[in-house]
């Protein structure tokens, strides 16, 4: 029953859905976050919202986690020069939140402070505060990437600060 559930989330979601959770005005404030933060360490940051996934993935089990790793892959969150991408993920169906590091970061924290992050920004948005609980969550990575990934004077913008939109 739980997998029909879920099935039927995805397959009638509506693709247009995200925009009700991140207007314009949002989307604006996470890049600019995003671009922020970056200026404090050498990480580079990718947010990516997908509303929902493709009804056969959903049937054949793929959970958003999986998902994630995939977006991470298409997105070459890894292709950066001290391997410091780190993907913010949002799946509006499932209403989770993963967050990913590349190896360079992960060899410095831990996957349980990615997981505190993410729950912190899932409790924001289950009360709808989409745009607050997306900023508050780049505030604290870059808490954790100011601390293992200070700035440096030759840091340079590799990837896209402007968050994504997903589609199947």
């Amino acid at each position: 029953m739980v997998k029909l559930t879920r099935w039927l989330k995805h397959t009638f979601m509506p693709p247009w859905c995200w925009h009700l959770s991140f207007p314009k005005e949002a989307l604006n404030a996470i890049e600019n976050a995003v671009e922020h933060s970056e200026s404090q360490h050498r990480g580079e940051l990718r947010f990516a919202i997908e509303n929902s996934l493709s009804p056969s993935w959903v049937w054949h089990g793929m959970s958003a986690r999986v998902r994630a790793a995939q977006v991470f892959s298409n997105l070459q969150v890894w292709d950066t020069e001290e391997n410091s991408g780190v993907l913010i993920y949002l799946q509006l169906a499932d209403r989770e939140v993963h967050i990913l590091a590349d190896r360079g970061i992960n060899k410095c924290v831990e996957q349980s402070e990615w997981d505190r992050v993410a729950k912190a920004m899932q409790h924001a948005f289950s009360q709808g505060h989409f745009k607050e609980g997306s900023v508050q969550g780049i505030e604290e990575i870059t808490r954790l990437l100011t601390t293992h990934f200070p700035a440096n004077a030759h840091d340079i913008n590799e990837l896209p600060n402007r968050p994504v939109i997903v589609k199947k």
